[in-house]
């Protein structure tokens, strides 16, 4: 019997397309920047670090590549 903890660690970034991918890291950006909250910013920073690393390109490039 597979529990929906198992399924939820087999979700990929190929599950999740590229205007949500978007819309999450502008999200996390807004939040950051009208709550003042920096736990947002961070979130929003490591993510988009990790993503360009797999991605192997810098953040302006990948960021362009989501609004395609």
């Amino acid at each position: 019997m597979v529990t929906w903890v198992e399924t939820f660690n087999k979700i990929t970034i190929e599950e999740i397309n590229k205007k949500d991918l978007l819309m999450i890291i502008e999200a996390l950006d807004y939040t950051g920047k009208n709550t003042n909250n920096q736990e947002f910013i961070d979130l929003k920073d490591s993510m988009l670090g990790q993503l360009c690393s797999l991605a192997e390109t810098n953040e302006e490039d990948f960021l362009s590549l989501l609004q395609k």
